[in-house]
């Protein structure tokens, strides 16, 4: 008996089968390992006086990186009509995006508004949204979080932090 969820026949969404997640992440791979690659020939490969340059290492990571996401896309597409088991249920997704979308807004605000309000914002949204916690314990936390980065960081590290409009109109 095979330990894969139990689909009908007749039900309206399909199940997410293995090969379309393995094609998109095996490409991404692809494409973080030529800028892995790219960059390193940027700096330089080759040994310096002093030893290895800066990009010595992380170009053969990038080559590997390269080779094995390459083998993966390339096996996925030589076996597409292969029979396929199934990654997901389309109802087993859904969590796994109500986590995804909030994290890549965070993470693309980030370029515009720093660190520190997106922060703020994410683990409020999650506190609110998926812990089902009141105002008073998320507030607190969504501000006492980002505040004890700023200080570690910031005060006693003295690393500094990206920082957005906010900060700096705060004078951070």
């Amino acid at each position: 008996m095979s330990n894969q969820p139990n689909h009908q026949v007749g039900s309206e969404k399909p199940p997410v089968k293995e090969r379309g997640p393995e094609l998109v992440v095996a490409a991404l791979l692809m494409v973080v390992a030529g800028l892995v690659i790219n960059d390193s020939l940027r700096v330089g490969i080759g040994w310096a006086d002093d030893g290895p340059r800066s990009g010595y290492f992380p170009f053969f990571i990038g080559l590997l990186l390269l080779a094995s996401s390459g083998t993966v896309f390339l096996s996925t597409l030589l076996n597409w009509r292969a029979k396929s088991a199934i990654f997901a249920e389309r109802e087993q997704l859904a969590p796994v995006f109500a986590m995804l979308v909030p994290m890549t807004v965070y993470v693309l605000s980030m370029v515009w508004l720093g660190i520190y309000l997106p922060s703020a914002l994410l683990i409020g949204y999650f506190m609110r949204r998926h812990g089902k916690f009141g105002w008073l314990p998320t507030t607190s936390v969504s501000v006492a979080v980002p505040f004890a980065f700023f200080v570690v960081f910031e005060r006693w590290f003295l690393v500094p932090l990206p920082k957005g409009p906010i900060e700096t109109w705060l004078g951070f």
